[in-house]
């Protein structure tokens, strides 16, 4: 048991975690580096500690500053979230080592499933299909690698064995690129996880990335809560997520397979806590074991809200001895959720990172609306970290409603001091095959542009600003009717009346 949690990270994340903490009456300790000191999540905690200056391999990925910082404070559990150090084993190991709660998987099943390469031999001996690549464990050298490629199959994927979120990842179509593309994987791994080992996988075409929310508690038991769908990236980053999945849809038959599948993939390593089980589906239907990520993953919010599972608290529960809420056969799907996230990016410039203060910002509500943030006016988007701002869910009866719910909500979002990718968003709420569920993994890089937004955006800018400048002041007053005082001492009504008695 413990009362007293270090969250190991910053952003949305730190400040979704510390909220669940409170309301499970726990206190809470944040850490922060040089660019963080005015964090919301900082502001939130009960108490907060100096990590390091703003680069994240001299602060966020310290895993010793941050053990020692949560026994100087007395804290008696750590929360990784995700990124950073949410899936090294040897850091897991550490905590426990010190005497303090991992709140996560179990150093040993991250170590299998952690490592791509790894988990993917080890689900194949518990018959889970894979994705053909590179079986062997442990690390290859490049040679290795460069000898394997023609067997497997071109176009293929380089990806790091550690880590996610499209980092270290690249797509050969030739054997000459290759040795390049190695190079520069190896590289990006490293700069982002501290390993920089990486592995080979075909590349499935007009694929559908699919993934599977898991939990498992210590007394054995396991389940899945249903699917996430994942196929709306860009060089290989997630953009847009929902649950449940349009590939999936209405074929319950399949659902549970694939659900199956998920469960036992995570039986294979003996899983605890909270994970991610990620399938490739083809057009065929078939579907492969991509990875594993044992962490909390950004787009959990959209499971929660179609299932009415909180998935932090539950890791919390699990971490603290406690049996799942949930059988398997408590979890219904209800509603359809979206998420897009909502990044400091320029859509109209190759999505170049846009960084800066926040100046304004005005997030949407309304029913079915959620934002998860940890930003605030005046908040420095710095250069040092992901250019995630916001996360925006919506949850409707139907995908057509959730869709449109969509809409609305990116109309109402207002944040002004850097740019954002939220006209991105809103017309990929337009796209008609969006709406009808016909996209890939490949979707937005090949058959989705901006283009001739772009174009009518740069033709007339002066008389693009203009007009906003009008219709922003005519909304201005419309909304602001002022009421002068009557002359009288009182209203016009009360005048009437007393007119009429004097005329009886």
């Amino acid at each position: 048991m413990f009362s007293k949690v270090l969250i190991a990270n910053r952003g949305e994340i730190a400040v979704r975690i510390l909220r669940a903490c409170r309301e499970l009456g726990m206190q809470t300790v944040a850490v922060y580096s040089e660019a963080d000191r005015q964090a919301l999540h900082v502001r939130y905690a009960d108490e907060a500690y100096y990590l390091g200056p703003s680069p994240s391999r001299e602060s966020y990925l310290r895993g010793d500053k941050i053990i020692a910082l949560a026994l100087k404070s007395g804290a008696n559990a750590i929360h990784p979230g995700y990124g950073f150090l949410a899936e090294r084993a040897d850091f897991a190991q550490a905590c426990l080592d010190a005497g303090l709660a991992f709140i996560g998987p179990k150093p040993s099943s991250i170590a299998a499933m952690g490592d791509k390469a790894v988990a993917r031999a080890t689900v194949t001996r518990a018959g889970v299909p894979v994705v053909p690549g590179t079986e062997g464990e442990g690390a290859l050298r490049d040679d290795e690698l460069l000898a394997l490629a023609p067997k497997i199959g071109f176009p293929l994927l380089i990806k790091a064995t550690a880590g996610g979120g499209g980092k270290g990842m690249r797509e050969v179509l030739a054997i000459e690129e290759m040795p390049g593309l190695l190079h520069a994987a190896r590289r990006e791994a490293e700069a982002s996880f501290g390993d920089g080992n990486v592995y080979l996988e075909k590349l499935v075409e007009a694929a559908r990335h699919i993934e599977f929310q898991i939990l498992a508690d210590v007394q054995g038991n396991v389940i899945h809560l249903g699917e996430r769908e994942c196929s709306l990236q860009r060089r290989h980053q997630k953009l847009l997520e929902e649950s449940p999945s349009p590939f999936v849809g209405e074929n319950e038959e399949l659902r549970q397979r694939m659900g199956a599948v998920a469960v036992r993939a995570a039986q294979a390593v003996g899983y605890l806590n909270a994970g991610t089980i990620e399938f490739l589906a083809d057009k065929e239907g078939n579907f492969y074991f991509l990875e594993m990520n044992t962490r909390l993953q950004v787009e959990h919010p959209v499971t929660e809200m179609v299932t009415g599972v909180d998935i932090v608290k539950e890791q919390i529960r699990i971490a603290r001895g406690r049996q799942l809420h949930y059988a398997q056969e408590d979890i219904h799907l209800n509603g359809w959720a979206i998420e897009c996230r909502i990044n400091a990016e320029d859509p109209y410039n190759n999505f170049l990172p846009s960084t800066g203060r926040i100046t304004h910002i005005l997030p949407p509500t309304g029913p079915g609306v959620r934002v998860d943030a940890g930003v605030y006016p005046g908040f420095e988007i710095s250069p040092y970290y992901d250019s995630l701002i916001s996360k925006l869910i919506v949850w409707g009866e139907t995908r057509a409603e959730a869709v449109l719910r969509m809409r609305r909500s990116l109309e109402e979002y207002r944040l002004v001091g850097v740019h954002t990718n939220i006209p991105f968003h809103q017309r990929l709420m337009d796209s008609h095959r969006f709406m009808g569920g016909q996209f890939d993994t490949r979707f937005v890089e090949e058959r989705f542009s901006l283009e001739s937004a772009e174009e009518g955006r740069e033709a007339h800018p002066e008389i693009a600003a203009i007009m906003a400048t009008l219709v922003a002041h005519e909304t201005t007053q419309r909304a602001a009717q002022i009421v002068r005082r009557n002359e009288r001492d009182t209203s016009n009504w009360k005048w009437l009346s007393r007119w009429e008695r004097l005329q009886r």
